[in-house]
């Protein structure tokens, strides 16, 4: 099958693509940029921006089905450059799909559409919250509820809900970890022993593929949400020392009060969007509450409709990750 995927050259997109290629299938991959390594992968590559409709389109054409991985991430930016691309870029999405006659779409979403602080075993019928406290989780709620709406006869889609990607090649969260650890600026708010849901690179991706699978199959799990985790919550002391140990870094031994923590960030996020700073403060609310927090969800309706269980373990995961970080390292 001939598939399209975008940001297919992007930390997940790319697990992704090695998978449906593993599987047979002829990937078109749609980026801002130029990637190598896809190139070397036999992928087709298309240049353009979500919110370039005709380009978008004429990329899709001849596709069947679309995973629709990219969007603006982080915690900082404009709040049109997280609608621009999030929102309008999911809307061209499926408006090129009902145009184009394509008839599967799976949607990467985020566990923080849903994310309250407290909230330890939710599942899929938690509500979106009233309020954001970032523009990444806010605009993505939207985008998943247009893809959720779209579903129908004539598009089948699915919206998945990772929580906290990691593993070899991330660009995101280790780096940052390691960073603020070398600079000796990471703390961790309270005892730490808040649990968290974290999802390993290459479950994500197969969590993809089994939803994508699942709804050629199972008319019923088209048009639903579905959480992906390690199905191991982790005490967030644990996990990020465990990754600081990945990267041969020793343990966080400096901590910061859980309502120091959320104050700071409420302070410095305000701080630099009234004076418009562009560069992303060192602590936002969004995060403070992340940290601080316990956070993890239930998965059966993964297990059950898509078939989804987490194959790598969080002990395995780590031990691939200093491996990688070990052979990448100068």
């Amino acid at each position: 099958m001939k598939i399209f995927v975008t940001g297919g050259g992007g930390f997940l997109g790319l697990s992704i693509v090695k998978q449906l290629l593993k599987e047979g299938h002829h990937i078109v991959n749609y980026s801002r940029g130029k990637y190598e390594t896809l190139q070397q992968l036999g992928v087709i590559e298309h240049q353009g921006n979500l919110k370039d409709f005709t380009t978008l389109k004429k990329a899709m054409n001849g596709c069947q089905a679309v995973f629709h991985v990219a969007s603006k991430t982080g915690v900082w930016g404009s709040y049109d450059s997280f609608y621009e691309t999030n929102v309008i870029g999911t809307k061209n999405i499926i408006k090129a799909c009902l145009e184009l006659d394509i008839s599967f779409l799976v949607y990467t979403s985020s566990a923080s559409v849903v994310f309250c602080a407290g909230c330890e075993g939710g599942d899929e019928r938690m509500a979106y919250p009233k309020k954001f406290d970032a523009y990444y989780p806010e605009t993505k709620a939207m985008a998943e509820q247009i893809v959720l709406k779209a579903n129908g006869q004539k598009l089948h889609t699915c919206s998945l809900r990772p929580h906290l990607i990691w593993g070899p090649g991330d660009p995101h969260i280790l780096p940052r970890f390691l960073s603020l650890q070398r600079m000796g600026r990471l703390r961790i708010p309270g005892k730490g022993n808040n649990l968290i849901d974290t999802t390993y690179i290459y479950n994500a991706a197969c969590g993809h593929l089994l939803a994508f699978a699942a709804m050629q199959k199972k008319p019923s799990v088209a048009g639903k949400a579905y959480f992906l985790s390690q199905d191991e919550p982790i005490s967030i002391r644990e996990f990020i020392n465990r990754l600081l140990e990945s990267g041969g870094l020793p343990p966080v031994n400096k901590n910061i009060n859980p309502r120091v923590a959320l104050c700071t960030g409420w302070l410095l996020q305000n701080f630099f969007r009234l004076f418009n700073v562009q560069s992303e403060p060192l602590l936002t609310l969004f995060v403070a509450k992340q940290l601080s927090s316990s956070h993890w969800y239930d998965i059966s309706a993964a297990k059950r409709d898509l078939g989804y269980l987490p194959t790598i373990t969080i002990d395995e995961g780590m031990k691939q990750l200093k491996e990688s970080l070990h052979t990448n390292s100068p």
